[in-house]
């Protein structure tokens, strides 16, 4: 009878131990595959490091209560640290569903009041943003102007690490030059 036990707890454990492999590979096959749609949407999912962005957040000058938005936010880290740090009013946006469940789920866990979509950076409403943070690749970037162009309002701050907004030079006004990427500062409307 103890040998038939024994038997039976270890067939248990070996069909346990394949079961959580093939799971694990499969959650690991979704991750991989939602990483490469979002590069083939426009831009990898690339956080920004919490000692980078905190120092970018504190250059930003972020005044309680405004909105402020992560576009292509990943897990969100940015909007959550200025929502807990700033006390503004956060959202991100990002096509990758994969990433937007987590970042929920991240700011769930630290009890952090923001809100999270899945939509295309094209089909948002930008007109009553305060703050805009983008990480995006430049060809990105030079489509998304002009709808940024039409939709925000004046005095909008315009965040973009990595990159340049190429045609609003006329609106930049801070510039972190950190490596590997540099942090520009738009202020939309308000020639510098």
């Amino acid at each position: 009878m103890l040998y038939y036990t024994k038997s039976m707890l270890t067939t248990f454990l070996y069909i346990f131990s394949i079961f959580t492999l093939i799971v694990f590979l499969l959650c690991m096959i979704a991750y991989t595959l939602s990483l490469f749609y979002s590069s083939f949407m426009g831009s990898p999912y690339v956080p920004t490091k919490q000692k980078e962005l905190e120092f970018i957040l504190k250059e930003s000058d972020l005044q309680k209560g405004n909105k402020f938005l992560e576009i292509g936010c990943g897990d969100g880290r940015v909007v959550r640290t200025a929502v807990k740090k700033y006390n503004v009013e956060g959202e991100g946006i990002d096509i990758n569903p994969l990433i937007i469940r987590y970042a929920r789920f991240l700011a769930r866990m630290q009890k952090i009041s923001c809100n999270f979509f899945v939509q295309n950076l094209f089909d948002t409403n930008y007109r009553t943003v305060d703050y805009i943070y983008l990480f995006l690749m430049p060809d990105l970037l030079t489509k998304l102007l002009p709808t940024l162009g039409n939709q925000v309002k004046k005095n909008t701050i315009v965040i973009s690490h990595g990159f340049k907004l190429v045609d609003w030079e006329q609106y930049l006004y801070k510039t972190i030059p950190h490596r590997p990427f540099p942090t520009y500062f738009y202020k939309y409307g308000i020639k510098t």
